[in-house]
């Protein structure tokens, strides 16, 4: 039997998968690596070979740690995986300087935009994308299901009657700086609302607060500032960065990623394990961090 990841020893969602393994007589199991779960760590390989069974460790490590990606850092830096979603121009705008930012890439990019929703457990966008845009922040596909929508608003400025709370499957993140008649007017809508008591939203604080809620991955979308922000504190482990061949230009326009940045070229963020996929005359570049 060959498996993507150590077969777990304990009762979580499902009872132990070890159990089922030495029930139905298998001999042999092949793993690419223990599961960073400390819950599981290596015990179910030991509880495998203590029922006679071989097990082989090593093979297709590294495309079962691609597969896996998520679920690692989730267990070994316990905080969401953190990709980076936006669609630029070649010179790395995402809006004009009005805010126009329709359509930057064609229809079959925007598509596969909306698959990449559905593979993140939540999406993060920040109040100006919401005000401005009234985003839907939804998969949009068929069989495929919607991420979570979280939307960082430290003063409660996005209206609760937005797409985005169309449903239950939404939640705000809140500062200090936000009103407690707003707070009420949330509460009454029943929507979902993550309070900081300081001026300025600690990420970090806020990734603790997911992972306590068992977000295993987010797909952060903009704006600028909010993308900026997780590149500042270095929390983005995978960027998807969709490129249009136009050149929108303006010193005011929208950048793709803000925030405040790097002094010297020898510090920016590089990324590795790079695919590439093309729509039409637009590319999708992906990598990790």
């Amino acid at each position: 039997m060959y498996v993507s990841l150590e077969p777990c020893n304990h009762f979580g969602r499902v009872p132990p998968c070890t159990d089922a393994i030495i029930k139905s007589g298998i001999e042999r199991v092949v793993c690419p690596f223990s599961d960073p779960n400390p819950k599981v760590n290596g015990r179910g390989i030991q509880a495998l070979r203590r029922a006679g069974i071989k097990v082989e460790i090593g093979a297709g490590k590294k495309e079962a740690k691609e597969l896996n990606e998520a679920f690692i850092t989730f267990h070994a830096k316990r905080r969401p995986f953190v990709a980076v979603k936006f669609a630029a121009s070649l010179d790395g705008k995402i809006a004009t300087t009005t805010g126009d930012s329709k359509w930057i890439t064609n229809l079959a990019a925007r598509k596969y935009a909306h698959y990449l929703r559905s593979i993140y457990q939540a999406v993060i966008v920040g109040a100006t994308t919401v005000r401005r845009d009234n985003p839907h922040l939804g998969s949009r596909l068929a069989g495929r299901r919607d991420p979570l929508r979280i939307i960082i608003d430290g003063r409660l400025s996005v209206s609760p009657s937005a797409q985005v709370f169309r449903d239950g499957n939404a939640l705000v993140v809140a500062s200090g700086l936000a009103p407690k008649t707003k707070l009420a007017v949330f509460k009454k809508r029943g929507i979902d609302v993550i309070l900081f008591k300081t001026k300025r939203i600690p990420l970090k604080s806020l990734l603790q607060e997911l992972f306590q809620r068992e977000i295993v991955s987010v797909m952060v979308e903009g704006g600028g500032d909010v993308i900026g922000n997780f590149f500042d504190e270095k929390f983005v482990d995978k960027v998807h960065a969709f490129t249009a061949p136009i050149i929108i230009g303006g010193e005011k326009a929208v950048s793709a990623v803000r925030g405040r940045g790097i002094k010297k070229i020898s510090g920016a963020q590089r990324l590795k394990n790079i695919s590439r996929k093309k729509f039409g005359e637009d590319w999708l570049i992906s990598g990790n961090l």
